[in-house]
């Protein structure tokens, strides 16, 4: 598995110009998923992503988790295209990406896995064409494998 973990002042997904997702101080995290992905690959993710330390304390250091927080939020986005392979011509390729009825439930997973260290979770429509509204705050942005 793949993520991609912004952090953000706020963050919004629609689909068809309706909001499904929104958030304010948190996360945003992009998952991708390949073929040889498991629960417990998207549990160890979750676990990470709770537990980094990429949030400001007092003293203006990168010393809080989502954990350390009084409004502890993440917006989960499914995202096949972390699997492209563009390294030859110009048109990527998504062999890499899992299956929908492979990436659908392990994506689901990883969000409950979140919801279960008390974060807020929110998240798109697995398939769906998304409009993500990201305000990336600081701008940090962390990729992470599993």
């Amino acid at each position: 598995m793949r993520a991609v973990v912004q952090r953000v002042s706020r963050a919004s997904v629609s689909v068809n110009g309706e909001v499904v997702g929104a958030i304010g101080q948190g996360v945003v995290v992009l998952v991708g998923v390949t073929h040889n992905d498991t629960r417990e690959q998207a549990e160890w993710l979750a676990q990470k992503i709770a537990g980094l330390r990429i949030f400001e304390d007092e003293e203006g250091k990168m010393n809080l988790s989502l954990l350390d927080l009084d409004s502890r939020a993440a917006l989960v986005i499914s995202q096949f295209t972390l699997y492209a392979d563009a390294r030859k011509g110009r048109r990527p390729g998504f062999t890499d990406a899992a299956a929908p009825e492979i990436a659908e439930p392990l994506v689901a997973h990883f969000a409950g896995a979140l919801r279960n260290y008390g974060i807020h979770v929110e998240t798109g429509v697995f398939g769906a064409h998304m409009l993500v509204e990201i305000h990336n705050d600081g701008p940090v942005t962390i990729l992470l494998e599993r």
